[in-house]
């Protein structure tokens, strides 16, 4: 029987990295799905990868350092190079792949909360916990999602773990700052808000590197 693991990450960086080490143990690229919140615009409408922001494409300094466009992406060439733009309700400007994705698009054309909820929900994830995944794309965050099956769920929770957020402490310190649950009608964050957020949480290194 196949279940969802759901984890958020900080920054593009840490999760283009867990979406790797999907692949390489063998989880298939059909089953793996990335969300990444993209109002800083770090992810350009002609395919452009630029999160050092130097104006060249990251993936073609990769391959003009020997490393290859695989090596350029983090190895997860396979499903990371099929990124594509779209907007889902109450997120704004996202660069998504996978599975997740066409659902949350079939989700939001059904008025489902907020697309990205309705997406999680129909694939197992608990409502509440949905609703902290969707705020944490809004604020900048990207979100990783893997189908496995149940005996392999353990060893994909580890590989996944490494550098996640840990969702109860995050959604519990926007509780208390005033948040009261994803609202897919709110106006998405500005890309200086994304900024704030990160450096509110400590992890804007990441999406510099």
């Amino acid at each position: 029987m196949a279940t969802t693991i759901s984890r958020l990450y900080d920054n593009y960086a840490d999760a283009e990295r867990a979406v790797g080490q999907l692949e390489q143990s063998g989880v298939p690229h059909s089953d793996i799905s990335i969300v990444a919140n993209n109002g800083e615009g770090w992810y350009g409408g002609g395919g452009k990868v630029d999160r050092d922001r130097d104006g060249v494409d990251d993936r073609a300094e990769g391959a003009g350092a020997g490393a290859g466009i695989g090596a350029a992406l983090g190895g997860a060439a396979g499903l990371l190079a099929g990124l594509g733009l779209l907007a889902i309700p109450g997120l704004g400007p996202v660069v998504a792949a996978g599975w997740l994705v066409s659902t949350a698009t079939v989700a939001a054309a059904g008025a489902a909360t907020g697309g990205i909820i309705g997406a999680l929900t129909q694939s197992g994830v608990p409502e509440e916990e949905a609703s902290h995944y969707a705020e944490g794309v809004r604020r900048g965050g990207t979100l990783v999602c893997a189908r496995v099956n149940e005996q392999d769920r353990r060893r994909v929770e580890a590989a996944l773990d490494r550098s996640s957020v840990d969702m109860t402490k995050r959604a519990t310190a926007w509780q208390q700052s005033g948040w009261k649950g994803f609202n897919p009608d709110a106006q998405p964050l500005s890309s200086d808000e994304i900024r704030r957020e990160r450096q509110l949480y400590g992890e804007a290194a990441g999406m510099r590197r």
